[in-house]
């Protein structure tokens, strides 16, 4: 089990064999597998631009705060920063709800700051990676204003519409509705609209080409500025069978899957691709949402020309209750099968496409609270533990604003604390039918949205920092101790550890393109592979608990050498058979 709140496990033993393998042209050999490619070797850092450095007092994060601090972006080491939507929007859904696809939110500044952004960012090289979201728009967007005001309006047809003289529609479930339900009656034309997020996100009808179009303009509008790319909301959500039929046994339960598998899905990725992508050197990556490891090279392999990259969810769904929104599993989450899902997702992108690894994004809770231990004793080393996993495996690491400070879920007790629609809406769903409103409030404690969003915590001044006035989302009282400036003081700190690490990931290239080996798959406690490029092996030992666990490495590595620890005092090298791990140690062993 990883997280203290899942009561902890003891470690067992980690029997490794290994055979040294001899050097080789290491750039040729990986240069012929591996294909390099700029976002293959990057590290993305994810930025909510709301929470990240408000600078006008308004609470609100900003594009002016971010450009303040791009000095320090720069000097974490990381290539990319991928920011979440800064598109005019209502904010119903905080940016994801947009109103117009080539205006910036009034809130976060003007054209001209965005301008500013990129050329700054761009003379530091670092890449600005924006938020698509291509699924739905706001139902403040001009187009479903025309949809929604007569049946034939040149616009009807960029939505879906379902005309309620026909019955009511076959049930569609929705995320962010306080009723669960994806169809909402509007009486202005009697007909019901289709929404899959929240009743103010009514979904594009791709099957319109119209609406394709006007999608893939706004796409070049951004690239012809010179962004380098998009990450792509909920992006294979965006074909649907226009007839509506009553879902199929097969999707009971699993409705997310039959939302990922539209008819045209792929028809309309590569069409993206051949108008917009192809014309561009741009890194594409999905939010895969409903994809299963066997259905994912259907995106990302180069060959079909669609995407990039995608991210999965099995990991994020590791430790919660099959068939429950967001609860946890009292049993808390099993390490083997956190070792099954990451290595199976490796092995799907072994010999095609590219995979990414996250554990934390604006969806989830804090990275440490989730998968690490959260407490004053173990914070930093387990921060340190995940890390490293994020830093040594093979894909592209897409790390969150907060967690190289190691940020900590803020754990509100009251519903009044959070901002949150999908917390908001499933509280009021509960009161309405008579749900147990303080295991939810509990709940939402480890796995709410809020807890990753809380404002970036600069120094020890007042609200950490992060703004002059009222903060949109409180502060975690604890960034009088959790902030950059005490972090970069400390040369034993999260932050000065994440920017080492990347570091290493940059200057050894088998933590790019290395083959990836699993050890000792039953064991419950420890977390063991390695990473091999041309001769060059290192192994990655990680204790995923707050006892010490022993490790027998019956190999021979009398020439090893000790790449990095995040103890402060490096362990004995000299009797590797004896090898036992400290609390939430993370050892890289190159031989």
């Amino acid at each position: 089990m990883i997280n203290k709140y899942f009561y902890g496990i003891l470690f067992s033993v980690v029997t490794l064999i290994s055979v040294a393998g001899c050097q080789t042209n290491k750039k040729q050999s990986y240069m012929d597998k591996n294909n390099p490619t700029w976002w293959k070797e990057a590290v993305v850092y994810q930025i909510y631009p709301r929470s990240f450095k408000d600078s006008n007092g308004d609470g609100v994060g900003d594009l002016k705060g971010i450009i303040s601090k791009l000095d320090y972006i720069q000097s974490l080491g990381v290539d990319v920063v991928w920011l979440n939507p800064i598109f005019d929007s209502p904010n119903n859904d905080n940016g994801y709800d947009i109103s117009d696809y080539t205006k910036i939110m009034q809130e976060f500044g003007t054209m001209d700051d965005f301008n500013t952004l990129l050329e700054e960012m761009h003379q530091r090289d670092l890449k600005l990676v924006l938020d698509l979201v291509a699924n739905h728009s706001s139902s403040e967007h001009e187009w479903f204003k025309q949809s929604r005001s007569s049946r034939d309006n040149p616009y009807r047809n960029y939505y879906h519409w379902w005309p309620a003289e026909k019955g009511k529609p076959a049930e569609r479930w929705s995320f962010f509705d306080v009723n669960s339900n994806a169809w909402k009656y509007d009486s202005l034309t009697n007909a019901y609209y289709l929404h899959y997020f929240a009743v103010s996100q009514p979904d594009l009808n791709w099957e319109n080409p119209k609406v394709r179009m006007e999608i893939y303009n706004a796409m070049r509008f951004w690239l012809n500025k010179g962004i380098d790319g998009f990450r792509m909301d909920v992006i294979p959500f965006i074909s649907k069978d226009t007839s509506f039929p009553v879902l199929s046994e097969k999707y009971h339960g699993d409705f997310v899957h039959f939302y990922a598998n539209g008819p045209h899905l792929h028809e309309y990725l590569q069409e993206m691709n051949k108008e917009v992508l192809s014309k561009y050197d741009i890194m594409t990556v999905a939010e895969g949402a409903g994809v299963n490891s066997d259905e994912v090279l259907n995106y990302i392999d180069s060959e079909r020309k669609e995407l990039n990259m995608l991210y999965h969810f099995d990991g994020a769904k590791l430790g919660l209750i099959p068939g429950e929104r967001k609860k946890l599993d009292p049993n808390g989450v099993s390490l083997i099968e956190f070792k099954k899902v990451y290595s199976k997702w490796d092995s799907v992108t072994k010999e095609k496409g590219w995979g990414t690894i996250y554990l934390g994004n604006h969806d989830l809770p804090r990275m440490v609270s989730r998968y690490g231990d959260d407490s004053l004793q173990y914070r930093a080393l387990s921060s340190k533990m995940l890390t490293t996993f994020l830093m040594t495996m093979r894909a592209t690491p897409f790390y969150y604003f907060g967690d190289e400070l190691g940020m900590t879920n803020i754990k509100f007790n009251k519903i009044d604390d959070y901002q949150d629609i999908e917390t908001i809406n499933w509280y009021k769903h509960l009161q309405e039918t008579g749900g147990d409103l303080n295991d939810f409030l509990e709940m939402e404690k480890w796995v709410g949205r809020d807890n990753g969003r809380t404002p970036f915590q600069w120094d020890n001044t007042e609200n950490g920092g992060f703004t002059s006035g009222k903060p949109w989302l409180k502060v975690n009282s604890n960034f009088k101790t959790i902030n950059v400036v005490a972090e970069e003081q400390n040369p034993n700190s999260v932050l000065n550890y994440f920017k080492k690490i990347i570091r290493i990931r940059k200057e050894n290239l088998v933590l790019v393109y290395g083959d990836y080996t699993l050890y000792d798959l039953e064991n419950p406690d420890i977390y063991a592979y390695t990473r091999e490029l041309d001769g060059i092996r290192q192994l990655i030992l990680l204790n995923f608990t707050s006892h010490k666990a022993s490790a027998n490495l019956s190999f021979d590595i009398a020439d090893a050498k000790l790449v990095i620890d995040n103890y402060d005092n490096t362990p004995n090298l000299d009797d590797l058979k004896n090898f036992s791990l400290r609390p939430y140690e993370a050892v890289i062993i190159e031989f």
